[in-house]
């Protein structure tokens, strides 16, 4: 259907746009010869994720280059703009936590997590730790062994943590800044892959201990050496270098690409990422664009192993690191076991992946048909929390092609703080629909939000007050809390799905999905409160009474604690209700 359009386009580098009948960008590629790669989607017969996109094309469009990195770079470029639904996309935004130190005010190490390492170049971070609980044991082992600053602030006097010789005075105008440089030079020289100095700095704290009779902290000791020993022993693949470098291998089979990725930190293998999508254009394109989309968001290591039939030279000269094609020797096995990863993960998953897509693409197709609508590529959702018409909340999270798209999530902190969820989703609607007008951002086909007619009827009338046409309904929860009624906004009709069917557990899903996120971010907003400003959102408690509470019990987690009556011993009896209902679901 293409063919006089396909005749016109040269055989030359750049960049190209596949559109649906609603002129929107669903697939963006690069090619060496524009012409041969467009010809080889409609003059060619094709199957799985490629011949599903093929059927969606109404039209395509075309950007020529002066060479295969500038189609490169366009093409990354037009998928962060468009972020169209056929192009890779990572399947979560998930962050590797790092151990980061810190050096002023005064020496620290704790456990961060960026979502975007790159930008944070200026911190001195040590990993990735696939091992979360590994990344903190070890910080909290640091701060036991090494005299780091444990309190916060500045104290007027030194703190007993000095007197036990566990703090070197950071409080202290006569800080031994000897001391201080030769313990972060041990600190250093450990996160950097030299575990013999921790090693030995554990045995003589048990000796220590010992020495003295404290039998307990020795004992403590000896497991924290243990434990350090079997990390040690775990790095059975290594190489002797001391260099930060990732290992890439790949397989491929069925329309399907399998990527896994080895993270080696100072030369020891500390875990790895691994992927499974499948090939919509051809596999090494898909594995480019795969790569650089992982490394925008995560640390590039100094040197990166790849397989001889990857763009090497492309993806080096955009990241600005070495990649290395390995032909013999410890590098050319650790590509091998990638490679052999990568083809096990494949092998044992690809059936699982298949019946959850063809489910998940099923529901996402039934609901359309349904709603009778036209298109449903994105959905967004919305759900209210507030406790006693305080710290009000709301969320938004996004499906898109029937999967959750996390970077499209949004929290909103409610300006009028009252118990009203009418008044709480029209201020929510409009405040993101609003923006979503200025910014010129991608409307949803569907706004479903949790509740019932209430609160569809607020959306409408801030849609209508916008000018925007989208499709609204409400998800209902029953008497237990659980997804009961899907409820349609031009008709209010309630529909019966059947309670075991794809349609069902999809709606779910996306309920259960848009409860979470809200009620995690209420209680960060709520965990986030000094027990001062937590008590100035109860009735009946002034400044006096805050003041008495804050005394006695000094935390929300000690007054939450506390019974009825010992409440009442400082409170009426009815503010004490209040304060210990309001603490029992303070959390």
């Amino acid at each position: 259907m293409f063919k006089e359009k396909l005749s016109l386009v040269p055989h030359l580098p750049g960049s190209y746009q596949m559109r649906n009948q609603d002129n929107v960008i669903i697939y963006v590629g690069k090619a060496k010869d524009l012409h041969r790669r467009l010809s080889s989607y409609f003059n060619r017969t094709q199957t799985g994720k490629t011949k599903k996109m093929v059927a969606e094309i109404a039209d395509f469009t075309y950007i020529v280059a002066n060479s295969e990195l500038e189609a490169f770079v366009l093409e990354l470029n037009l998928i962060k703009q468009y972020t169209p639904k056929y192009n890779v996309l990572l399947k979560d935004d998930k962050s590797y936590p790092y151990i980061e130190y810190i050096k002023k005010p005064y020496p620290r190490v704790k456990v961060s997590r960026y979502l975007n390492v790159r930008k944070k170049d200026n911190k001195k971070l040590f990993g990735p730790y696939p091992n979360a609980y590994a990344a903190r044991r070890i910080v909290n082992l640091l701060n036991r062994v090494y005299p780091l600053k444990k309190c916060e602030g500045r104290k007027k006097e030194l703190c007993l943590y000095y007197h036990i010789h566990e703090c070197l005075g950071y409080c202290s105008k006569t800080l031994d800044q000897k001391a201080l440089e030769e313990m972060e030079k041990e600190i250093l020289s450990f996160l950097n892959g030299n575990d013999k100095v921790l090693v030995h700095r554990l045995e003589a704290k048990m000796q220590e201990y010992s020495a003295s009779l404290n039998y307990e902290m020795a004992l403590e000791m000896k497991k924290e050496l243990e434990y350090i020993k079997i990390i040690m022993n775990k790095q059975k693949v290594e190489l002797h270098d001391l260099v930060n470098r990732d290992v890439i291998g790949y397989y491929f089979d069925k329309g399907y690409i399998s990527i896994q990725i080895f993270f080696l930190r100072n030369g020891k293998m500390v875990g790895g990422k691994s992927d499974i999508f499948p090939i919509v254009s051809e596999a090494v394109d898909d594995l480019d664009e795969y790569i650089m989309n992982f490394y925008s968001r995560h640390e590039i290591p100094k040197e990166i192993l790849v397989l001889e039939d990857m763009n090497a030279s492309l993806l080096e000269s955009l990241l600005q690191v070495k990649f290395v094609v390995p032909t013999r020797g410890a590098k050319k096995k650790l590509l091998e076991m990638a490679v052999m990863n990568s083809k096990i993960n494949l092998e044992n998953e690809l059936e699982m992946i298949k019946k959850d897509e063809y489910k998940t693409e099923q529901a996402n197709k039934e609901l359309q048909d349904v709603l009778g609508l036209s298109s449903l590529n994105r959905i967004d959702l919305f759900d209210n929390s507030n406790l006693f018409g305080n710290f009000s909340v709301s969320g938004m999270v996004v499906f898109k092609n029937g999967r959750p798209s996390k970077k499209d999530y949004r929290k909103f902190k409610i300006q009028v703080d009252k118990n009203d969820d009418y008044h709480t989703m029209k201020e929510v609607i409009y405040r993101r629909y609003y923006r979503m007008l200025i910014e010129k951002g991608e409307k949803p086909d569907l706004i479903i939000v949790d509740g019932g007619i209430n609160q569809i009827h607020a959306c409408q009338e801030v849609l209508e007050e916008l000018h925007l046409n989208i499709k609204v309904c409400g998800l209902r929860k029953n008497e237990h809390h659980r997804t009961n009624d899907l409820i349609l906004g031009d008709t209010e009709e309630v529909l019966n799905i059947d309670k075991t069917s794809n349609l069902f557990h999809y709606l779910t899903r996306m309920q259960d999905e848009v409860h979470r996120y809200t009620i995690n971010y209420h209680r960060t907003i709520r965990s986030k409160g000094s027990i001062g400003s937590v008590l100035d959102h109860i009735e009946g408690i002034g400044e006096k009474r805050k003041k008495a509470l804050i005394k006695k019990y000094g935390s929300v987690m000690k007054m939450k604690q506390a019974s009825l009556e010992e409440l009442q011993e400082i409170l009426p009896e009815e503010v004490s209700k209040n304060l210990f209902t309001f603490l029992k679901d303070f959390q």
